[in-house]
């Protein structure tokens, strides 16, 4: 697209577009209040999409919970000690990415000699909630009725007891266990509409299955996680497809919880908790409105700053500076949209802010070397084109190392420092874009 109106068109489109995605529902800032009907999420509902388009937010901006464990590993053999911890971290994140919590940051560390996991969970407020489904171990088994007292399992108020537990005589232990369970997943009793928790076996588990109920035929059968009867359910016929239901009178959150720990399996080691605090919403607001207030104030002295030292250039530069900021907010914005969300934290608004200034520096290396050219006698459009050529390499080479830091910070950080390169990756590459094609394309057309 050599022909500059039809890329200043494309550019129009764009910014366009950007800035409808940015719109938002209702904007509140400071004493500031304004609702918006007609903005994206508008058409998104009218057209049934699931998702909602709007900034994920982390821990810092949105408040939630903050967890410290301590790995129980000093049991097990020196050798296995790293790759227990690790297989614990990602049995907590899948728990927590199968209950639906966005973005959360779970993270291990070693301290002095223990061995530690953080999670972060942004938008949770629950903290009791967020320990027993991160620390419970879901051991489920399947025990039947005993002429004799084999083993003893313990009833307790934690989970809904139906009332013919009481009345279970002496219990043995199946070989029917978690092991042998395919998936679990939250369905409703078609008659009363109440949550229960459906179970698939495997291939040996339904075989499993299929035995105890075909020796257990008018018989209970206790359904046991963690040593707690869950429920305890006449056997009326022999189930050979390997379906069962939890049916505990379960509320739909606690439906949910258990299915959730039943599908991520049992942790390998024990957990305790060593820190635990709530970071508040309104904490994470006022530092939101704060890094706003900031960047809007560097964001005006910045284009005062290029009006003042380049007159016409300036302005220029300033609008193509608006819609890179666009641009921006707009990418993280679709980025919800999709299975890779980019959160934002404090150090990522801080990487974005950083950016702006970097997209600077590259009109202002431009527009020196449009000035340059125009001292040493050239025409205007004949500097304005080698002014850009000339500044390209230097703007190239030192967009390419601030890009290799990024993947250095992304690749070996953790937690808000991945988040920072990579809104800071992100504003380099669009920052590229704005000075090369966006500011040349308005030169273009104004000196033409």
């Amino acid at each position: 697209m050599k022909n500059p109106r039809l890329i200043f068109a494309f550019i129009i489109l764009l910014t366009l577009i950007s800035a409808f995605v940015n719109l938002p529902g209702n904007i509140r800032l400071f004493n500031f209040e304004r609702s918006f009907k007609y903005n994206p999420n508008y058409f998104l509902q009218k057209y049934n999409f699931s998702k909602e388009l709007a900034f994920r937010q982390g821990l810092d901006l949105k408040g939630g919970v903050s967890i410290t464990f301590k790995a129980e590993v000093e049991k097990l053999p020196t050798g296995e000690r790293d790759k227990a911890l690790e297989s614990s971290r990602v049995v907590i994140e899948r728990r927590i990415n199968l209950y639906g919590v966005s973005e959360p940051l779970i993270q291990t560390a070693k301290v002095n000699k223990d061995s530690r996991i953080i999670v972060e969970l942004p938008g949770v407020t629950d903290v009791k909630a967020a320990i027993n489904l991160i620390g419970a171990t879901a051991q489920l088994t399947f025990w039947e009725e005993a002429a004799t007292v084999s083993a003893e399992v313990a009833t307790s108020s934690a989970y809904p007891i139906n009332a013919d537990i009481s009345g279970l005589g002496p219990l043995k232990q199946t070989d029917l266990t978690g092991s042998d369970l395919s998936s679990s997943s939250v369905v409703f009793d078609p008659n009363t509409g109440t949550p229960q928790v459906q179970l698939k076996f495997n291939s040996e588990g339904s075989r499993k299955f299929a035995e105890i109920t075909k020796r257990n035929v008018g018989k209970p059968v206790a359904i046991v996680l963690d040593n707690l009867v869950i429920t305890a359910p006449s056997v009326n016929e022999a189930i050979l497809t390997g379906d069962a239901v939890i049916s505990g009178n379960f509320a739909q959150e606690q439906a949910k919880a258990l299915s959730t720990q039943l599908n991520a399996g049992a942790l390998p080691i024990s957990l305790s908790v060593l820190e635990q605090h709530v970071v508040g919403p309104t904490l994470g607001q006022e530092s939101l409105q704060k890094s706003l207030l900031a960047g809007i104030i560097g964001f005006i002295t910045i284009i005062a700053f290029m009006v003042s030292l380049y007159r016409r250039l300036g302005v220029l530069a300033s609008i193509a500076l608006l819609i890179y900021a666009l641009l921006n907010l707009a990418v993280f914005k679709i980025s919800s949209l999709t299975p890779y969300g980019i959160t934002l934290t404090l150090a990522g608004i801080a990487g974005f802010i950083l950016s702006i200034g970097m997209a600077v520096d590259a009109n202002i290396l431009i527009f020196e070397r449009v000035k340059e050219e125009m001292r040493a006698g050239k025409g205007r459009s004949s500097s304005i084109e080698l002014g850009f050529s000339h500044a390209w390499t230097s703007i190239r080479d030192s967009n390419v190392s601030t890009l290799i830091t990024c993947v250095i910070l992304y690749t070996f950080g953790t937690g808000i420092v991945r988040g920072f390169a990579l809104i800071l990756a992100i504003g380099v590459l669009i920052s590229m874009f704005s000075a090369i094609t966006i500011t040349r394309t308005f030169l273009r057309l104004v000196y033409k």
